[in-house]
């Protein structure tokens, strides 16, 4: 692969010390801390590309997460997502019944539905965070609809779930995630009753199964494929009583401290449905439309709570950068990759972009020698990190990035020409 080789102007400009020992200043809040590797240190490769990992985070300390991961399994999560999910190489399709009298086929394929799409991200999101920084949590919604009026069953059911209270356990989570999967979908869409549960378990309500952390900052990752159409009216509609039910408990979770982050699955997603997006906005979140619902497997591994987009790794001293794929941000704000070196002293600036615009970076000097020992951990590495981002920058906001970039040799070179 070819790496961005920058121009001299440019690298010039990069080498300007940073303002304070930590590389950042109050127009510039994001702190960026390397933990590998070490100021000075000796680093031994095979590949000339160094290991370089550590975290980024806004303000002056590290931030820990409860994060809730709220699952809609109503009836209509048991449709096809438009991805090979279960990867068994069929593409599960919704058919109609060939003989009068038969109902049509939902899926084809269950493995790939909507509800399977939604455990799956589930479990990517997992896979990509550290349980001593990030406690999970799930809970799944849905409600039971009487089919002789079309209305709530009863005013005293209870429509929403928690799975696994907040563990630092991914074990117990991933087993969650099961059982919401094996349990199938049902019934209707009671949007309200799954953030107000999940509220209570990041709060520490009454009634709740966990225990809420001092400090740590309190995320609801809600998936959702359909608007509310319960508590009030019609299970099979979306009255204005349900949509200030959901506007209402975001307005709860505002007050309580909670950022509610919503993904709409599907087609009327694209749309921006008044109740998600309006929660959504209220906490201080985003909502994300997803056309087409498996996606929802990559981009949720996208999500960032510690509000950071993006790394960039560039070695001033061969006027390389790292390539978008060579370095994976986690949702927690800590970052892991590569960046390319050359035998001898290598001096790195790793910089950071937050999602306010703000930004901050850090420099560090270490020495690379090769080692004539074959490297395949650190060879598998690179591949999967590279992997897994080709996969988040198809479906996430590349011109993000590229703008980022941009902006970095824009503003450098425009220092550079000043001081000239």
């Amino acid at each position: 692969m070819t790496r961005p080789i920058l121009p001299l102007a440019l690298v010039l400009a990069l080498a300007v010390p940073p303002v304070s020992g930590s590389g950042a200043t109050d127009e510039e809040p994001v702190r960026v801390v390397v933990d590998q590797p070490r100021n000075g240190e000796i680093v031994r490769g095979r590949f000339d590309m160094a290991p370089l990992s550590g975290l980024a985070h806004a303000g002056a300390r590290a931030t820990r997460f409860d994060v809730m991961l709220v699952i809609d399994v109503s009836g209509s999560t048991a449709y096809p997502s438009g991805l090979d999910v279960n990867q068994n190489g069929e593409l599960g399709v919704q058919r109609a019944a060939t003989m009068k009298g038969e109902p049509d086929t939902k899926n084809t394929d269950p493995g790939d539905s909507v509800l399977a799409a939604q455990v799956t991200a589930g479990r990517a999101l997992l896979a990509g965070l550290e349980p001593g920084r990030v406690r999970v949590g799930v809970v799944s919604f849905s409600g039971e609809i009487d089919p002789a009026t079309g209305r709530r069953r009863s005013p005293r059911q209870v429509d929403a779930m928690v799975e696994q209270p907040l563990t630092e356990d991914y074990t117990a989570v991933d087993r969650a995630l099961e059982a919401v999967h094996l349990r199938g979908a049902h019934g209707g869409t009671n949007m309200e009753a799954g953030i107000k549960i999940a509220l209570r378990e990041l709060a520490g309500l009454r009634g709740a199964r966990s225990t809420p952390r001092k400090h740590a900052k309190k995320i609801i990752l809600l998936l959702t494929d359909g608007k509310p159409s319960l508590p009030y009216g019609l299970g099979s509609e979306e009255d204005q009583e349900d949509i200030d039910a959901v506007i209402n408990a975001a307005h709860l979770a505002r007050a309580g401290g909670v950022m509610l982050n919503v993904y709409g699955l599907g087609p009327t997603a694209i749309d921006y449905p008044i109740a998600a997006s309006e929660a959504a906005r209220v906490t201080g979140g985003l909502y994300t439309p997803v056309r087409r619902p498996g996606d929802i497997v990559a981009l949720l591994t996208g999500v960032s709570f510690a509000n950071v987009e993006d790394v960039v790794a560039v070695n001033l001293t061969i006027a390389e950068m790292s390539a978008p794929e060579d370095i994976l941000t986690a949702p927690d704000g800590s970052f892991k990759g590569y960046v390319p070196v050359r035998p001898g002293k290598n001096r790195i600036r790793i910089s950071a972009l937050a999602s306010d615009g703000s930004r901050g970076f850090t420099e560090i000097e270490f020495t690379f020698r090769h080692q004539e020992l074959t490297d395949a951990e650190m060879n598998s590495e690179l591949a999967r990190i590279r992997k897994r981002n080709r996969e988040l920058q198809l479906l996430m906001e590349q011109e993000r990035q590229k703008a980022f970039r941009k902006s970095i040799r824009e503003r450098d070179l425009e220092i550079k020409i000043e001081g000239e």
